[in-house]
């Protein structure tokens, strides 16, 4: 009977991503390039087991961007399934992070503008109902950071 349970056992390996440790931190998202693209919480990747199967790694990057703690659940499932739907939306996510990113630096070092006019500019040219439309406070939040990152690498 063991010798059955150990044929179809998936074989898992420590998860990439957290490092086995269950849960993705700062060294973890500076090590996988994806500062201002996520945040300390616990793993998506191996859901806080610190294992994930051989399949896992071999479908999913384990830096894709979109596969956040915070999906739901049937939206990782697609991720970890290939549906295309799913990893476009994902694709889209990340360009939309790039440029936003990217929007903010010009503002702040080329007009000199400060998080709050960034904010309220940006803004003003994006639909409420965007597929990755931003609260205010959350918006300023995030621009705060973009700015704090891009000092730092100009000193």
């Amino acid at each position: 009977m063991m010798l059955f349970k150990s044929l179809f056992k998936k074989s898992t390996l420590e998860c990439p991503r957290c490092l086995g440790t269950t849960f993705v931190d700062w060294d973890d998202i500076h090590r996988l390039n994806r500062t201002l693209k996520w945040a300390p919480g616990p793993c998506a990747y191996c859901l806080g087991t610190g294992r994930v199967s051989k399949e896992m790694v071999a479908q999913v990057p384990v830096d894709y961007t979109y596969l956040t703690i915070d999906l739901p659940e049937s939206e990782m499932e697609k991720i970890k399934d290939g549906d295309e739907e799913t990893l476009e939306k994902g694709r889209i996510h990340e360009l939309f992070l790039d440029n936003l990113i990217k929007y903010v630096e010009n503002q702040y070092l080329n007009n000199k503008m400060g998080a709050e006019s960034i904010a309220n500019l940006y803004l003003t040219t994006e639909d409420e109902t965007a597929l990755f439309s931003l609260e205010r406070e959350n918006l300023v939040q995030y621009i705060e950071k973009i700015i704090e990152l891009k000092r730092a690498e100009l000193n």
